[in-house]
């Protein structure tokens, strides 16, 4: 009988994941080496901003089920959650994983399920976390449980997603896979499907690496649009009405821990072999530099130019800034000799400095719009307008009303429309028309 869980790594999934085990009546410690971070939990407080999460961890820490410290104790259960980040070789860094093995290595018996939610390269489980667990004395299998269960959430819908979504769950063997599934039926409500570590593994993986292959096609795509002087808005939108078609919007590149991650997890242990893999990143990493480009195109002929950019999260409506594309095309300006000044409702800690919106537009020559957070969608140009020197606006997500913009004295740039395309009336406006007229 499982009475008592340690989760290790307090982070975007090990926190929320451990209050939900708590307000489900289980014992719960999560460890975090940060001692800050043990701190707030303590006080049933959070370090992360996620819907529904301050109130879940202060309910669980007021009920005397979760509780944090800094050193693992004796447990049923360990799940760990800790970060995979990649370093600037696009390798994988797994030193989190092994640390928490080690650790749980210290205080593990026979009967104890170890779970690695972590999302990992293909085989860690096997070939990394199983042999230090097993410096324990016991055997993964005949002594101990071992699973992976990566998570399958994404930021803002986390609390909702982990109880809803379909998980997969990997172990060493078929009772380490069941174990598993026992444990989280308490609060999942989708499907559970079992299968081997490294199957599961390699399903996270691909998930997102199908989404960042789609995501290097559509910006691909938009290099093309551009220099035929159409939209690749449109030809998308046109694309994707045939049923077996799905093909993602393009960007200024791709973010968050996961889709800008995880691929090279795979490049990594098959660098000969996962080659389209390697190119879609390589795609999608370039795209950064590529709107700096177009910027020092647009600016080209204002002298000591300065920009408002809007919104450096890597996706809308979201403070998580992790891998943001926006980073790399801060530098880039930063290195061009642009002067630029920053606004963005949701994020609150980035590297640079955060101002405010008016502060943002204050004698701006152009407004780069980065993220499409629904709060710039519901801008009024000609108010923005009134405070800068120039009229101009580069949007890479196609998020703002551009004939609005354009009505208020705009001169208007879109990622994957070329300049002349912006000038004429584009299939969407004609698609919307017809619409309206079908409905009348």
């Amino acid at each position: 009988m499982t009475n008592k869980i340690c989760i290790l790594g307090l982070g975007y999934i090990g926190l929320p994941t451990a209050s939900i085990f708590a307000t489900n009546g289980f014992d719960v410690l999560g460890v975090d080496t940060n001692p800050r971070v043990v701190e707030t939990v303590n006080r049933g407080r959070i370090h992360i901003q996620e819907r529904g999460l301050h109130t879940l961890v202060q309910a669980a820490v007021k009920s005397g089920r979760l509780r944090a410290a800094t050193e693992v104790e004796p447990a049923d259960v360990f799940i760990i959650a800790v970060p995979t980040p990649i370093s600037e070789d696009k390798q994988a860094d797994l030193a989190y994983v092994q640390d928490a093995g080690r650790m749980i290595a210290s205080v593990l018996q026979a009967g104890n399920l170890v779970i690695l939610e972590s999302t990992s390269p293909p085989g860690t489980c096997m070939r990394v976390l199983r042999p230090i667990l097993e410096e324990s004395g016991l055997k993964a299998g005949p002594d101990f449980r071992l699973a992976h269960c990566p998570e399958r959430v994404v930021p803002g819908r986390t609390m909702r997603e982990l109880i809803q979504n379909d998980r997969v769950i990997g172990g060493v063997d078929r009772a380490s896979g069941e174990s598993a599934a026992k444990l989280y039926r308490v609060f999942v409500e989708g499907k559970i499907h079992l299968t081997d570590c490294t199957t599961a593994e390699m399903v996270k993986l691909m998930e997102n690496t199908y989404r960042d292959v789609n995501i290097a096609l559509a910006n691909e795509l938009a290099l093309i649009c551009e220099k035929l002087d159409i939209s690749a808005w449109d030809v998308i939108e046109l694309a994707n009405l045939h049923p077996r078609v799905n093909i993602h919007w393009p960007g200024p590149g791709v973010g968050g821990h996961c889709i800008a991650v995880d691929p090279w997890f795979i490049v990594e242990r098959f660098p000969d072999t996962a080659r389209i893999i390697n190119l879609g990143r390589t795609i999608n990493d370039s795209m950064p530099q590529y709107v700096v480009e177009r910027m020092k195109a647009i600016l080209e002929d204002i002298p000591s130019p300065r920009v408002a950019v809007l919104g450096v999260s890597y996706k809308g409506n979201i403070e998580d800034a992790r891998s943001t594309p926006a980073l790399p095309v801060m530098r880039g300006l930063e290195q061009a000799g642009i002067t630029f000044a920053i606004y963005d409702p949701h994020v609150h800690d980035f590297e640079y400095e955060l101002s405010s919106l008016q502060d943002a537009l204050a004698d701006a020559d152009c407004v780069l719009l980065l993220a499409d957070h629904d709060e710039f969608k519901f801008l009024y140009p000609q108010e923005l307008g009134k405070l800068m020197r120039r009229r101009v606006v580069f949007d890479t997500r196609n998020a703002l009303s551009y004939d609005l913009w354009r009505e208020c004295g705009f001169t208007v740039y879109r990622l994957g429309v070329g300049d002349a395309g912006d000038n004429v009336q584009t299939c969407s406006q004609q698609i919307d028309k017809q619409k309206a007229a079908a409905g009348r």
